[in-house]
C-alpha cells in the first residue's frame, strides 16, 4: 500500500491524528485551491468550482467533524468518477 492510499484510509476512517498539511494535500489532489485567512484568524478555506467551499481551521490534530467533511467530500468526487 502506497503512502497515498495510507493517508485517503486514514481519512476514511476518520483517523484521530491527520495533520493540517496531510489534509491540505489531499484536497488540493482534488482540485481545491486554498485561500489564506487574513487578519490573524487559523481558519483556511479550500475553493473549488462547483462545489462548496470548505473552511478548516488549522490545528493539530484535525477535529473529526472536519475530517467528516473532507470524507464526504472525497466520496462525492469518488461517485462522479464512477459516473462518468
Amino acid at each position: 500500500m502506497s503512502k497515498w492510499d495510507k493517508l485517503l484510509s486514514r481519512i476514511t476512517t476518520l483517523s484521530n491524528d491527520l495533520r493540517f498539511d496531510e489534509v491540505r494535500r489531499i484536497l488540493e489532489s482534488y482540485g481545491y485551491c486554498v485561500k489564506a485567512p487574513r487578519g490573524g484568524s487559523s481558519h483556511y478555506t479550500f475553493r473549488k468550482q462547483g462545489y462548496p467551499p470548505i473552511t478548516i481551521p488549522k490545528h493539530e490534530p484535525i477535529k473529526k467533524v472536519y475530517l467528516e467533511m473532507i470524507r464526504a467530500v472525497l466520496e462525492s468526487e469518488g461517485l462522479e468518477d464512477e459516473n462518468n
